[in-house]
């Protein structure tokens, strides 16, 4: 058991919150610090997020110090510091945490923070990076990046679902009808990512596509796709409804970011959805292409797949099944990824 500070977001809804709930759930007291919480201004201002954003968040140092003393209480212990994401912490801060705190400081990072896609947002991070005992990351690339850039100590995980947040409803009639579809994808649109073409030219195949997300509205082609959008971002059981309400549903992944798998590609199949998305070597490591999930190179070979499993429900059902037996056998929850990394640091304590 660990007494833990775990630096991330409170945001209920977020990644980063289920991650300290999985800890917490391992035996582990874990009290969550949300720094950006009390930098709204400086962090979501039209023109002083943007510099905050693209120049590392360097100068809000100070802000981000004085917010997150301020949180510290006098003469707090902990075991253990977890910092997830990271981008607004420099080196001097990790440092300081480290004296001040006398226990090992990790870092949990999702994104491609040595990639190109982000400018200098994760700048700070990497000047960081010398300082972590224990960098957490989810690709190969990032992973020797870090290196590179002098970390002490890498581990490659997956991303992960989260067992309880996650949990499929037990009895499928308990989906709303508002929830349920042919085909889905829940995700934001992104502008160059041309997920609005993508999923243009899947109707236009005659796929009857269901869109949940952000931001649809700026794209060009929204008029062409409004009426298959069913509505905005959706959260927690809402997600789950609509993943496993689906006979079919469809994972992207970030042409910005080098990923080969996001974290659909894991919650969708423990949700109960049946996943189709791109394949890659992620994918084809993780899933038996047609027997546990489906996968395709372009969209037309997308669209198709769907057609034909939507005519074929005994085929469609055996590989929802298979995909949610196989997912959990990978062992990739928050708790399983949580416990790998605890696991990683304990040569870490006797320097402390």
């Amino acid at each position: 058991m660990l007494k833990i500070l775990y630096i991330g977001s409170e945001n209920s809804n977020s990644t980063a919150y289920h991650r300290a709930k999985a800890l917490n759930r391992l035996g582990n007291p874990v009290k969550i610090l949300d720094v950006s919480k009390n930098l709204k201004k400086q962090l979501s201002h039209k023109i002083f997020g943007f510099l905050n954003y693209r120049t590392g968040y360097r100068f809000i140092r100070r802000d981000v110090e004085t917010t997150l003393y301020s949180k510290l209480e006098k003469n707090e212990h902990y075991e253990l510091i977890w910092i997830d994401s990271g981008e607004l912490f420099g080196p001097e801060i990790i440092l300081a945490l480290k004296q001040k705190l006398k226990c090992p400081v990790i870092l949990y990072n999702i994104d491609d923070p040595t990639g190109k896609r982000d400018g200098g947002r994760f700048r700070s991070l990497k000047k960081a990076l010398t300082e972590y005992d224990l960098v957490a990351v989810v690709r190969k690339e990032t992973a020797d990046e870090c290196i590179n850039l002098g970390a002490k100590k890498v581990l490659q995980v997956l991303r992960s679902y989260d067992e309880i947040a996650h949990l499929p409803f037990r009895n499928i009639d308990d989906i709303p009808q508002e929830f349920r579809s042919e085909v889905a994808f829940i995700g934001t649109w992104m502008p160059q990512e041309n997920r609005d073409v993508f999923m243009l030219k899947l109707i236009e195949m005659g796929v009857p596509l269901s869109i949940w997300g952000d931001a649809w509205q700026k794209s060009p082609n929204f008029e062409k796709l409004k009426n298959n959008i069913r509505g905005s971002a959706i959260y927690g059981r809402d997600y789950v409804a609509a993943a496993q309400g689906a006979k079919i549903c469809i994972g992207m992944l970030s042409k910005g970011n080098r990923d080969l798998h996001t974290t659909r590609s894991l919650e969708i199949p423990f949700m109960g959805g049946l996943f189709c998305a791109q394949r890659t070597s992620d994918h084809l490591d993780m899933y038996k292409d047609g027997v546990e999930a489906v996968f395709w190179d372009t969209v037309e070979e997308c669209g198709q797949v769907c057609l034909r499993l939507l005519n074929d429900n005994v085929t469609r059902l055996q590989i929802q099944q298979a995909g949610m037996k196989r997912v959990r056998e990978m062992k990739a929850g928050n708790e399983d990824i949580c416990k790998l990394i605890l696991d990683e640091l304990n040569s870490l304590w006797k320097n402390y």
